[in-house]
């Protein structure tokens, strides 16, 4: 019996002490490092011919999705990226998304990037593909030299 309590004793202290140097699962995992972008995807173009009717359910699309990080304007200024600090890019600013292609837009749309989610199977290509047209319309147009008047 005294044998019985002993190891009932031990079971009893053993155990809490083996939990607590058990890696704790719900512990914050550093960000996983970001996956390049395959070159068969960055060469990818796009396919659709926008229409007012795919451009306006984009909108909509990006004011569900997009806006809340994004900004409604696409000013990378949306509640949601102000709560959690990120520095997102201007997509008025048509220096923003110059150096990308639609096909790498696409993929990042697609897949996600970061801490950004992934649109995945809730999106259909060609609805991304709007996406990618809706999001560079956003940049602002350098505006035009107007003509000097001709001289007297």
């Amino acid at each position: 019996m005294r044998t019985h309590l002993l190891a009932l004793s031990v079971l009893v202290l053993f155990v809490p002490c083996a939990r607590a140097q058990q890696p704790d699962k719900n512990a914050q995992k550093p960000p996983a490092a970001e996956t390049p972008i395959p070159p068969e995807a960055v060469k990818q173009t796009n396919p659709v011919t926008p229409t007012a009717s795919s451009q306006a359910q984009a909108k909509r699309t990006f004011g569900y999705d997009c806006a809340m990080c994004h900004g409604a304007t696409g000013d990378g200024k949306g509640d949601l990226a102000a709560d959690m600090k990120l520095d997102l890019s201007d997509f008025r600013d048509p220096q923003a998304l110059k150096d990308r292609t639609d096909g790498e837009l696409f993929y990042i749309i697609k897949n996600g990037k970061g801490k950004m989610p992934s649109e995945g199977d809730r999106a259909k290509t060609d609805e991304i593909w709007n996406l990618v047209i809706y999001v560079r319309s956003m940049a602002k147009k350098a505006p035009a030299e107007k003509p000097k008047p001709a001289a007297p």
